[in-house]
């Protein structure tokens, strides 16, 4: 089979030249596991920190060894379990820039036959939707009342966050994302009231301007920059869900610091989310979150790579925040 690995180690953002596409052995089938043949894998932004052994404590990938991190879904080919028959369709938490992976039937998650396109199990319904499900649902409890600001908004967990919370009753939704193409998108597609073009003269007095002075929630994907904006626009008692700090995870430098007299001023409530916290709730999330889908209420846009070889360039344009919505390698 083919895989994608790294060349060398590295110590920077990744780019293209960074990668290389490898024969390599298919893997046997384990006792109580399956071998599957992937479909998709996803691209995700952590992974950037997790090549260089910097994500949660994770060691990096053996260079021209270990193929690429990242969630996978596909169909069992090989089965020596009782859980899982031969043709299912699996999710799979490590799967890898690869073209077959084994697992422990223990680590893979059967996914139901509803006629759901499978690559959407990689995105609204994936990792990402079920990050964004947590933070809206679980930590800051969006619901009728609330004004909702989202950055990253065009990204998969952004994006899933903003309709998220609207599904829950929200009373505004408003993004924050780079270029005049992904606001359209924001807007168009995810149906937020407002997205502000942070690469726009005069961007925050826009969004000051589409907040109205009534945000009360906050879901953070990029900086510590954008946190202060946003805990200055606030209302007393709001809720900011810490999610990620995307502009940070590059640099090897520790984000700045917040001023904490602000969230003191504002009596603001911060909560850290890690989505790995949230898997035992896996269910509940696919229960609610499922029927949005079906209801055109979640959706989110791929950004698909046809084969391995066309993995490289599009990981670079993830790192380098040009993707357009979902990132992912169609097999």
């Amino acid at each position: 089979m083919k895989q994608g690995v790294l060349k060398h180690a590295i110590d920077k953002k990744p780019e293209a030249g960074d990668f290389k596409i490898v024969e390599a052995e298919t893997p046997a089938c384990p006792d109580g596991g399956v071998l599957v043949r992937l479909e998709f894998v996803s691209m995700d932004p952590y992974v950037g920190a997790r090549l260089r052994g910097r994500h949660m404590g994770e060691p990096a990938p053996r260079p021209l060894e270990d193929p690429i991190p990242g969630h996978g879904v596909g169909r069992v080919v090989q089965t020596r379990t009782t859980e899982l028959n031969e043709g299912d369709l699996v999710y799979l938490t490590e799967a890898g820039w690869r073209e077959y992976a084994a697992a422990p039937a223990g680590s893979v998650r059967r996914i139901a036959e509803t006629g759901i396109e499978p690559s959407i199990f990689l995105g609204a319904l994936g990792m990402p939707g079920l990050t964004a499900w947590a933070g809206m649902t679980q930590l800051a409890e969006a619901g009728p009342g609330d004004v909702v600001l989202v950055d990253a908004a065009a990204g998969a967990v952004g994006g899933s966050a903003g309709q998220i919370a609207r599904a829950r009753g929200a009373d505004r939704i408003v993004g924050i994302a780079g270029g005049p193409e992904k606001c359209a998108l924001v807007e168009q597609t995810y149906g937020f009231d407002a997205c502000i073009d942070y690469k726009a003269e005069g961007w925050q007095d826009r969004l000051a301007e589409a907040l109205e002075g009534e945000l009360s929630v906050h879901f953070e994907n990029v900086s510590s920059d954008i946190l202060t904006i946003a805990l200055t626009a606030m209302k007393p008692y709001g809720r900011a869900v810490l999610c990620g700090l995307a502009a940070h995870y590059q640099t090897g430098k520790p984000a700045p610091g917040i001023p904490f007299g602000l969230v003191i001023g504002k009596r603001a409530k911060l909560m850290g989310l890690v989505v790995y916290d949230f898997y035992d709730r896996w269910d509940a999330f696919l229960s609610e979150c499922a029927l949005l889908v079906r209801n055109g209420r979640l959706t989110i846009a791929e950004d698909r790579a046809d084969g391995l070889h066309a993995a490289p360039e599009a990981f670079a344009r993830l790192m380098n925040g040009q993707n357009r919505g979902k990132a992912l390698i169609a097999l």
